[in-house]
């Protein structure tokens, strides 16, 4: 016997500022930027993307784009959506356990970063730029010929 299962849609459920904040809670304990940055957004389509870009000063366009899992938005942009969510942002201290855990990941972080780090630096050094960091070189491109005569630049043009 096969169950049909309905797509769940979060911000039917974020109708009043408690439950908003208890979701961002939830989502926040998992350390994912780009889950929160998710959530957020979830909870300003429940709210109506325009009234939230009203409501922080922000375009409507702009809001989509800085709530974009793979955005990166400006701090100060977010404090402005999460008030006008209705909800503010509060601080506890962290518990031993939850530095452990925290120290875990760090050090699994770090290593990934060491490993891209050593990756990296097996390639060539493009050195020509002394004034610029060494920097590893992608791909050769050959340069321009400077003086071409005027048939050669018609055949280029044309082909």
């Amino acid at each position: 016997m096969v169950e049909k299962v309905s797509d769940f849609d979060v911000s039917e459920y974020l109708d009043d500022e408690k439950s908003i904040a208890a979701y961002l809670s939830a989502v926040v304990e998992e350390n994912d930027t780009k889950l929160l940055l998710a959530a957020i957004g979830d909870i300003a389509k429940a709210r109506g993307m325009a009234k939230i870009a009203s409501d922080s000063g922000l375009g409507r366009e702009s809001l989509y784009k800085a709530l974009n899992p793979e955005a990166k938005p400006r701090f100060d942009t977010i404090l402005k959506v999460l008030i006008s969510l209705g909800v503010k942002i509060r601080f506890n201290a962290i518990t031993e356990e939850e530095k452990k855990t925290n120290d875990k990941k760090a050090s699994t972080v770090k290593k990934s970063i060491q490993k891209r780090k050593s990756h990296l630096s097996d390639r060539p050094i493009d050195r020509r730029h002394a004034n610029e960091k060494a920097r590893p070189v992608r791909n050769k491109i050959t340069p321009r010929k400077k003086n071409r005569t005027a048939a050669e630049q018609e055949h280029n043009r044309i082909y």
